[in-house]
């Protein structure tokens, strides 16, 4: 009877130690801290490994040394240079090792010191030179911080931006002389540069935002030329922006052109280096459009760059001569709505072909034409987008590009021959790969991960056969368990027209389908964007976090998203906002009829676009979004940027009513639940005229609210000391208190 007796109580002392609730009491709770503070959830990755013109070698930084590695093996092959080598004459510091950049040739490298963030792809620095032969260090220029600076093919001459003019600088006749200025090796060619009037080399701010890119000169393919923009802002209209903690507050101002408003004047020249003659590039008579790329074909003689028209659906490639500037139209494509700019286009160096992609055929495919502009052939094709061209290997005459094949939330590797036949899938596994080639595609390192399992990096040959692993974050995975981490999994919300959602849940830990939980939407549904992806970050630690705390956590993507097609992502176009909105109430109706949801307690967050959108749910959609949390939001389309308004919405003054009947501001009557509304005051993306104007207008409505503000910060809001924390403390405190 004793012995039954103690058999009994050891087994039920068994099932209560393995029973959920043991289990969760020897787990870890989420802390804030943990989050946003010690990074203890944050993954590895592999960065600094650049491929070398061999292909079989790479360089990387390792332990203050720059060194040489073999692709395959891993094995160390030599070290080019080490901080202690790196001190210029005259200074006691080294040179930051990892801001290197090589020239093509690989004989000289190029460092970067007291770096400046100007925007968001812009900065400015003080350059160095190193000649790997003699082991000189000089810097570029000494008359102050210089941006952009690119090597010419051959490495002898670096070219420069600096106060909106371009400088040349001769490296091998610098490298002769003895004064550290060499100023008679610096040639300057343009002279009438000036802040907030006209720009050389470089873009302005809504070109950099917009089209991603701040670089804008470009060396022939044999250094005798360069091809550089010419902006003309002058009457670009300025918005100003205050920063605080002097006496008196400094005024610092920059063009912006809003929606409708006056664009830089572009122009497009090319300096012939030997003769010193600037020949105009001929873009046509019409100013007021956008060359949003130039590129130059394998022909130093024979510039390439688009023209794009203002409403963005007519987009043309024109050739220009390099030494008359004339130029002829070899494609071209209009579209009912807008024409996405990508990089997914490049010259063949047979000099007889190119490659372009295009959504012709209503899903974004890649096309192969001759250079007199005759399709040859379509490489890919299906009902599925190519997400980017990865290289273009032309010796075996193959394409590398990744696509969300299998699913729009997915991301595989492919080639695909340039002779046409069926595309390869190169990778594995399912979930997000995201692929970087050596320069000759012999060996690839590709970023593999899934929504609940962090990345792995590793070293695969061009037929996608996993040669090494580099990282594969197994501490990260521990420590996931050792906080029981829940898994996201992925549903479709069928809308009340019969459209399908993608979308992910996290539910809590110790979910129970017999209770009720609050759930937090988290979002951001502009044009393009996905957060519903098989990739790691989408279930991030911060929404483990709410998840701990019994929150389930939701995303879903709206019409107007990407990977599913032109008519999936244009269907907004000219009401920018207004199905989105839609899909998100109905993405609430749906989880409103589940079990487990108490549709009493439904929030909603998201930044920027994301950050209109919450706006908008907790006004057109009160009934169904109790809680709202909006960062840097847009509450009118009027005051954003005019290329990225402009291709969703047209001007104001052609589509005054989409821009009225989706704007925020004027439905504050409707809202009736909690909001924290927070913006950096030095926002030069979103600025706080959005939020002010949505201020006025809550108070008008006489509607309660929360306000945050953060000084001095950016669209990111994380400058200064403890910004970021401080900011996801609110955040998070406000949502477990109201929520």
């Amino acid at each position: 009877m004793k012995s039954r007796f103690f058999k009994l109580m050891v087994m039920a002392l068994a099932m209560l130690l393995l029973s959920p609730a043991w289990l969760r009491a020897q787990q870890k709770s989420i802390s804030l801290e943990d989050v946003f503070k010690s990074r203890k959830f944050a993954s590895k990755g592999v960065s600094g490994m650049r491929s070398m013109k061999d292909g079989i070698h790479f360089t990387q930084v390792k332990n203050d040394s720059l060194n040489i590695y073999e692709y395959e093996t891993g094995k160390c092959v030599r070290t080019i240079v080490t901080a202690k080598q790196l001190v210029p004459a005259g200074d006691t510091t080294s040179l930051p090792v990892s801001s290197y950049e090589f020239s093509g040739d690989e004989s000289r490298l190029m460092f970067s010191k007291d770096d400046e963030t100007l925007f968001r792809h812009s900065s400015k620095a003080n350059y160095f030179i190193l000649d790997l032969a003699s082991g000189k260090i000089i810097p570029l220029y000494a008359k102050g911080k210089q941006r952009l600076a690119t090597f010419s093919p051959d490495a002898s001459m670096v070219a420069f931006v600096m106060d909106n003019n371009i400088f040349i600088r001769d490296i091998a006749k610098s490298l002769n002389q003895s004064d550290k200025d060499t100023a008679n090796s610096v040639k300057q060619i343009t002279a009438d540069g000036k802040i907030n009037e006209i720009i050389y080399g470089a873009t302005d701010w809504v070109y950099e935002e917009e089209f991603g890119f701040s670089k804008a000169m470009f060396w022939s393919p044999d250094g005798s030329g360069l091809a550089y923009y010419r902006f003309d802002e002058s009457r670009v209209k300025e918005y100003q922006l205050t920063y605080y903690g002097d006496l008196y507050p400094e005024q610092s101002k920059y063009k912006y052109p809003k929606a409708g408003e006056d664009n830089s004047v572009v122009g497009i020249y090319i300096y012939n280096i030997k003769t010193g003659k600037t020949t105009t590039v001929n873009t046509g008579k019409e100013t007021d459009i956008y060359i949003p790329r130039i590129r130059w074909t394998s022909d130093p003689a024979t510039l390439a760059l688009y023209r794009l028209n203002r409403h963005q659906n007519k987009l043309e490639l024109l050739l220009a001569g390099a030494s008359d500037g004339n130029t002829h139209s070899i494609w071209s494509e209009d579209n009912k709505c807008y024409i996405d700019i990508t990089d997914d286009w490049c010259f063949l160096k047979n000099g007889k072909e190119f490659l372009i992609s295009s959504e012709r055929s209503g899903f974004k495919h890649l096309y192969l034409y001759s250079i007199t502009g005759e399709l040859l052939r379509q490489l890919t094709n299906g009902q599925w987008d190519v997400a980017r061209v990865a290289g273009v290997d032309e010796p075996n005459r193959l394409v590398f590009f990744t696509a969300g094949f299998s699913s729009p939330m997915n991301r595989e590797v492919f080639s695909v021959s340039l002779d046409g036949g069926e595309p390869v899938r190169l990778s594995e596994r399912e979930g997000t790969n995201s692929p970087d080639f050596s320069s000759n595609f012999a060996f690839y390192v590709n970023r593999w991960s899934d929504i609940n399992t962090p990345p792995t990096v590793t070293i695969n040959n061009a037929e996608g056969k996993e040669l090494r692993i580099l990282q594969e974050n197994a501490k990260l995975k521990d420590v996931i368990k050792e906080y029981n981490f829940g898994k996201a999994d992925f549903f479709t919300v069928v809308t009340d027209n019969g459209i399908n959602l993608n979308a992910w849940m996290l539910k809590p830990p110790d979910f129970d389908p017999a209770k009720k939980y609050p759930v937090l939407f988290t979002l951001y549904g502009g044009p393009g964007s996905q957060t519903v992806l098989n990739s790691w970050g989408a279930a991030s630690s911060w929404n483990q976090l709410f998840a701990q705390k019994g929150i389930i956590v939701v995303s879903v993507d709206n019409r107007g998203t990407g990977a599913r097609g032109e008519e999936f992502k244009k269907c907004t176009y000219l009401q920018l906002g207004k199905l989105e909105t839609i899909d998100q109430i109905n993405a609430a109706k749906y989880l409103d009829s589940l079990s487990f949801i108490d549709k009493d307690r439904v929030g909603i967050w998201g930044w920027s676009f994301g950050g209109y959108m919450v706006l908008s749910c907790v006004t057109k959609g009160a009934d169904y979004f109790k809680l709202g949390v909006a960062v840097a939001p847009v509450t009118n389309w009027k005051y954003y940027d005019n290329i990225y308004t402009e291709r969703y919405m047209r001007t104001p003054k052609e589509n005054n009513s989409g821009y009225e009947d989706n704007s925020p501001v004027n439905f504050a009557d409707k809202f009736k639940g909690k909001l924290l509304l927070i913006h950096g005051m030095a926002d030069d993306n979103v600025h706080t005229q959005n939020s002010y104007d949505m201020i006025t207008a809550l108070v008008g409505a006489n509607k309660q609210f929360e306000m945050q503000i953060y000084p001095n910060s950016n669209h990111g809001i994380y400058t200064g000391k403890n910004t970021s924390y401080h900011l996801y403390e609110r955040m998070t405190d406000f949502i477990l208190k109201n929520l």
